[in-house]
Formats: structure tokens, sequence, C-alpha cells
């Protein structure tokens, strides 16, 4: 906080999501003390450590890295047979399986003959 002029109250300050990750990238160095870095960026410590549980959990993640980016899959061809689609309601002969994380928020594990429906709901509600 900072203390605005003439008043002597406090006035919050807002931080970026960088900030905020790179102060407590200052906390993790060896030798580091979070009281002295809350300090001397005019944090109170707890607002620190509630940051760096942020931090822990992947939620001061890179903001250039859109949430709704897309990113890069690999589908690998199977070894032997041919690619069967099956039609729509129709479960897959094959096996297999996807997961999926999402640090600090969800782990999704999707077998073979999964609803796509279903699937394709549990992902849109964790975009939000």
């Amino acid at each position: 906080m900072v203390h605005s002029e003439g008043s002597g109250r406090r006035v919050r300050r807002w931080r970026s999501v960088s900030e905020k990750r790179q102060i407590v990238q200052l906390t993790m160095e060896p030798g580091s003390s979070v009281a002295l870095v809350a300090r001397a960026h005019g944090l109170n410590a707890n607002q620190l450590f509630k940051w760096r549980r942020a931090f822990e959990r992947g939620e001061l993640a890179d903001s250039t890295v859109s949430s709704q980016a897309l990113l890069p899959v690999t589908i690998a061809a199977p070894r032997t047979g041919e690619i069967h689609e099956p039609a729509y309601g129709q479960q897959s002969a094959r096996s297999g399986s996807i997961h999926i994380e999402f640090p600090g928020r969800a782990v999704i594990s999707v077998e073979s003959g999964a609803d796509p429906g279903l699937l394709r709901s549990i992902l849109e509600s964790l975009r939000k």
C-alpha cells in the first residue's frame, strides 16, 4: 500500500500479475526474507504469502499466454491397422486414454468411448 499525499491514509495499489510474479520470485532466492521483500515493495507480508501460494498453484502464469490459447497437439497414427472413426453414438473398439491437467484447477482423464458432448461441456466449463 502507498500513503496518499497529505491525508496519512493508505491507498490500495493494484499490481499486475507480472509484477506479483516478479515480487514472489524475489522471495524464492536463497537467503531472501518474505518480510523484507514485502517491506521493500510496500506490501504486507501476509499478502505476499498469499501471492506465493497462488504462484505455487499456477495462478500467476505468464500473461502473454492466453487462458484460451490453442496448445500444440500431436496425434500419432496407430502402428498397425486402419483408422476407423465410429459413427455418432457408437463406441470405438480401440482402447486408449487422454490425461489433461489444468494446474491448480483440475485433472481430467478421458477413456475411449467417452461421450463427446459431455467432454465438450466439461472442457468449456473449465475455460470460465
